[in-house]
């Protein structure tokens, strides 16, 4: 599968609040940093003046999806809208 492992029987459907993007993930928790745009506003290169950074929570959980079906109907189609609709991979 593309977001989560083959066989996942649980997992979280989030949404990004700063990009808008949706994917899966198999930590379920209210907020997560997203994978897309949240790793890229920190550069953990810092000297001595400079503050720690701080990761920013920007992804929401929607929705925990249950079930090894659901699971991977979801993972199907929200990577479509990544891959553009390109079936090879599956």
């Amino acid at each position: 599968m593309y977001y989560v492992q083959d066989g996942t029987q649980r997992c979280g459907l989030y949404e990004c609040r700063k990009c808008g993007t949706r994917f899966l993930d198999e930590r379920i928790a209210p907020v997560l940093n997203c994978p897309y745009c949240g790793e890229e506003s920190v550069d953990m290169e810092i000297g001595p003046d400079d503050e720690i950074p701080q990761y920013e929570e920007t992804a929401v959980l929607l929705e925990v999806i249950e079930g090894e079906e659901n699971v991977e109907r979801y993972d199907a189609l929200l990577s479509l809208a990544i891959t553009g609709g390109n079936y090879d991979w599956i």
